[in-house]
């Protein structure tokens, strides 16, 4: 088994002095601290003694605060050579695995010719928020950790009460697990919430909820976030209307248009889907669908031979009772779009009949490949 050991304050004017601690030391105020349990320690397999340092980086690439508008980034930093701070809330490998992929994206789309070049700008900005939020928590965090618990009876010592330890312990498993992250509308990539009130279960800049839906050509259980592969690619979810019929017009707009997003931003020679791949979910259930009455557009040709693929139509998971139109607030009249960024956070909520609204949200980033 592995302890972490808190070893007290460091000492300003003999900042060394924490690397005298011995192993022996280390076990007996474990020990101690365990009382009335007793702790035998009868081999160590490692041992060490680190100082916490929690501190963040001004920026995450090398242009300046004043030179922000007049160049673009060349060099760019990530994990712990940004942010460093305890082990307590799990966030060493994950932010910095979590910055790696916001950055890498971004690069292969302007290395690519997809995205304009001032996509970089948006790295630093998004980023740097989530490590300064992410230090603050931590400093509350190994504050609490290394404070007794409340005694009731002797308020005047004070102490943590369990239930803030409790809701610090959850607000540390959001961050273990990557949902706590909330891009604000900072950049071109985050929208405003205009129209969140249309699929409140998919909140603008958090990452996308999944939910369990059924893939409506082989009727199998799926989870709907796990359509998305780690290729690049945005996303489109449209939830149908409740007569359908915005929902066909958008896709017959999204295949043919001039003006649409997916033909215009799509390479020639390259599958329909592999920059902005679009998907939908209908209100019926999977039986009450055909397969050979969906638009094109989910039934894309692609690849060497030209093959259809089959999984871009859904319905509810009714079976189960878990309707994901239900599940994630989505406005049945109505309808929505949600569209997702390569790294999966959600980037706009739109109607359905935002053709052009859809195109200019694109347009501040992407370059026109026709």
């Amino acid at each position: 088994m592995r302890l972490y050991v808190d070893l007290g304050e460091i000492d300003p004017n003999n900042r060394e002095a924490f690397r005298l601690n011995t192993q022996e030391k280390v076990i007996e105020i474990a020990q101690r601290v365990l009382r009335p349990y007793t702790l035998d320690v009868r081999d160590v397999a490692w041992f060490a003694v680190y100082q916490v340092g929690q501190r963040v980086t001004d920026r995450f690439d090398d242009v300046p605060e004043g030179e922000a508008g007049t160049r673009l980034p060349r060099v760019f930093i990530a994990g712990d050579a940004c942010h460093t701070h305890s082990a307590k809330a799990g966030q060493g490998m994950n932010v910095s695995m979590q910055d790696t992929y916001n950055l890498g994206w971004k690069l292969a789309y302007v290395l690519e010719g997809r995205a304009k070049p001032d996509l970089l700008r948006t790295y630093t900005i998004e980023r740097h928020a989530i490590a300064q939020g992410l230090i603050d928590f931590d400093k509350e965090w190994s504050k609490i950790m290394a404070s007794p618990p409340k005694d009731p009876d002797h308020p005047e010592l004070g102490g943590v009460d369990p239930a803030e330890l409790q809701t610090y312990f959850v607000k540390s498993g959001r961050y273990t697990a990557g949902v706590a992250t909330h891009y604000p509308p900072a950049t071109v990539l985050t929208a405003e919430a205009t129209h969140q009130a249309l699929a409140e279960g998919f909140t603008i800049g958090m990452r996308f909820h999944s939910a369990p839906v059924v893939r409506l050509a082989d009727a199998k259980p799926v989870q709907l976030g796990h359509a998305a592969r780690a290729d690049g690619a945005w996303r489109i979810y449209a939830f149908a209307d409740r007569s359908g019929q915005k929902l066909r017009k958008l896709m017959d707009v999204l295949a043919d248009s001039e003006q649409s997003p997916v033909c215009r931003f799509t390479p020639k020679g390259e599958d329909i889907d592999s920059v902005i791949d679009v998907r939908a979910i209908f209100q019926q259930r999977h039986r009450d669908l055909k397969v050979e009455d969906l638009p094109s557009l989910l039934l894309p040709r692609k690849g060497r031979f030209g093959l259809i693929d089959y999984e871009k139509a859904y319905a509810p998971d009714l079976k189960s009772g878990l309707d994901i139109f239900d599940l994630r607030g989505i406005d049945r009249e109505r309808g929505a779009m949600v569209v997702v960024r390569p790294d999966q956070h959600v980037a706009n909520v739109l109607p359905l009949d935002a053709h052009a609204e859809l195109t200019a949200f694109f347009e501040r980033f992407m370059l026109d490949r026709r």
